[in-house]
């Protein structure tokens, strides 16, 4: 029997992202400094956050696994309070085996949003592979599922959408995020910018 995206979404209990052309657009912009270094810039959709704090509400637990190390993706992650960031992985495989021992799930319960060759490892052997709009053609291939959105577009939160709605809690999830007396929601996605 051949399963559905939303088969395959419905068994999902670990969703987790590239960072790169999933979570921003792709752009790498690096400022010069005088002492030969650099400082990385890297934006990031509001609508993604949003849904990642959504998808927490919703019991999932969220990842990044990146191939790049960037004080900019920790920032993130850590105002987003994502459960697993894994930075510097050529192999991303090695990860995605360490979130398995750590949340004692099977590859069928982790969904992967990938959108390069890099990814590909990850996206065949995982329950749920997701490709964003933006990703190389060998990505959107294989995928389940693509987003109809570009990474940094809110391609993150289209994932996230798709999964809630495969198990018929979006619209439940939504409401305990906007219910003033959710502790949870009210916490969530608090980030610090420049303060």
């Amino acid at each position: 029997m051949t399963l559905t995206a939303e088969d395959r979404a419905r068994r999902v209990k670990v969703l987790l992202f590239d960072v790169d052309g999933v979570l921003t657009n792709g752009d790498i912009t690096i400022i010069p400094q005088a002492d030969g270094k650099g400082t990385e810039v890297k934006s990031f959709s509001a609508h993604d956050g949003l849904g990642i704090s959504l998808a927490r509400l919703a019991g999932l637990k969220v990842g990044f696994v990146t191939k790049r190390n960037s004080q900019v993706v920790a920032i993130r992650a850590r105002d987003l309070k994502i459960d697993h960031l894994y930075q510097g992985q050529s192999h991303k495989m090695q990860a995605i085996t360490q979130i398995m021992a750590d949340e004692n799930v099977t590859l069928d319960e982790i969904c992967y949003v990938g959108d390069d060759i890099i990814d590909l490892p990850v996206l065949r052997k995982v329950g749920l592979a997701i490709g964003t709009a933006n990703a190389r053609a060998e990505v959107k291939g294989m995928a389940h599922w693509v987003t109809p959105h570009r990474g940094g577009d809110g391609a993150g939160r289209d994932a996230i959408d798709f999964l809630l709605n495969a198990r018929g809690i979006l619209a439940e999830t939504i409401e305990a995020y906007l219910d003033p007396e959710n502790e949870a929601a009210s916490k969530a996605d608090i980030g610090q910018g420049n303060m």
